[in-house]
């Protein structure tokens, strides 16, 4: 997922969008926790994802909060 995907969705996807990476970022965790995590990898990317739709989302909130 790029920064420019997210740019192009709205408020409302990208919060549906974190609300999705969170919980698989939480199932990663009990996979891991359990021993069933086959790729350690994916959790990175997890909350890499997570941090770049924030991101996206304060830096809109940001040009909605100036735009006033």
């Amino acid at each position: 997922m790029t920064a420019q995907e997210l740019n192009d969705k709205t408020p409302e996807q990208l919060r549906e969008q974190l609300l999705a990476l969170k919980k698989e970022a939480f199932n990663l965790r009990f996979q891991q926790a359990t021993g069933q995590l086959e790729s350690t990898a994916r959790m990175r990317a997890v909350r890499r994802d997570v941090a770049r739709v924030k991101t996206i989302m304060n830096q809109k909130a940001a040009q909605a909060a100036a735009s006033n």
